[in-house]
């Protein structure tokens, strides 16, 4: 169970538990004629270090995103039809008490539409993570508990962020997650099946090699999404840890935003509410 929080500080907003993962997002177009797909792949691996388990966490992701505009927009789209994202993970388990597990982990990562055909500096960015993790899945009503912070190079905060997870199953039919940056309910129909209600964030933050020029004279340098999404959401588990899933929501507050080097909004390219669906594959922990 070391990749509790190995995601936490990744792609957008996700968590995940996941040592693969190959998943296919489709956000359709919305007033502003705007639509994204988004393409989905990663590997988790821990490397146990010595015989008091800890454990070298490493893993690597890749999303690429390509985007549809059916109406004009007062500047040159050409360069904004496809972006990547590369995450490297690179981090540590240990044990540090009896009830509690310390993880951290480093994530470089390149977020580009690498127009130029190579990598440039501002295409590179770092996040981090420092979790302490605790859980009995063992007890009557099994929980989980993992609290720390992160802090991500693309928030333009300077502090790092509160990283907050609780899970409880409840009933053996029953579990909810309470946290940031999701929370969820499942209901359980024996060992292959669940349904579950869910309300996440998710988005991306993205250099644009080429700085992008603006009908007032700015410099569009950044691509950014961030939206708060509610959703149904339907698991089959194909063993204890394989499973396919679909996803089926609505964003609930969104914006896209053009940026300048400072992250200073320089154009609203969607502020509408758009559908979400996504589906895949993985192979998780538990």
């Amino acid at each position: 169970m070391v990749f509790i929080v190995i995601l936490f500080g990744q792609v957008g907003w996700a968590q995940s538990t996941d040592i693969f993962r190959i998943e296919y997002l489709n956000i359709p177009e919305n007033d502003t004629g705007i639509m994204t797909q988004r393409y989905k792949g990663l590997f988790n691996l821990p490397i146990k270090l010595n015989e008091k388990k800890d454990y070298l966490i490493t893993g690597l992701e890749y999303n690429r995103f390509d985007m549809g505009y059916s109406r004009n927009l007062p500047f040159d789209k050409s360069e904004l039809i496809r972006f990547h994202i590369i995450d490297l993970n690179v981090g540590l388990l240990t044990k540090w008490n009896e009830n509690w597990n310390l993880v951290g982990i480093l994530t470089p990562r390149l977020a580009s539409n690498f127009i130029s055909g190579g990598v440039a500096t501002e295409d590179f960015f770092m996040n981090a993570t420092v979790t302490f993790w605790k859980e009995r899945m063992d007890a009557d009503r099994p929980f989980r508990l993992v609290l720390g912070l992160t802090y991500n190079s693309t928030t333009g905060l300077p502090v790092p962020l509160p990283l907050i997870n609780y899970y409880r199953r409840f009933h053996p039919d029953w579990s909810f997650t309470l946290g940031i940056p999701r929370t969820d309910l499942r209901r359980y129909f024996g060992k292959k099946h669940f349904v579950e209600l869910a309300l996440f964030l998710d988005g991306y933050f993205i250099n644009l090699q080429n700085d992008i020029p603006m009908m007032n004279g700015e410099l569009a340098s950044k691509i950014s999404l961030t939206s708060l999404y509610g959703a149904f959401g339907y698991q089959y588990n194909v063993s204890k840890k394989m499973a396919f899933f679909a996803m089926v929501g609505r964003s609930i507050v969104q914006e896209g935003k053009l940026r300048n080097n400072d992250q200073g909004d320089v154009f609203l390219l969607n502020d509408e509410s758009n559908l979400y669906i996504r589906t895949g594959f993985k192979i998780g922990i538990f």
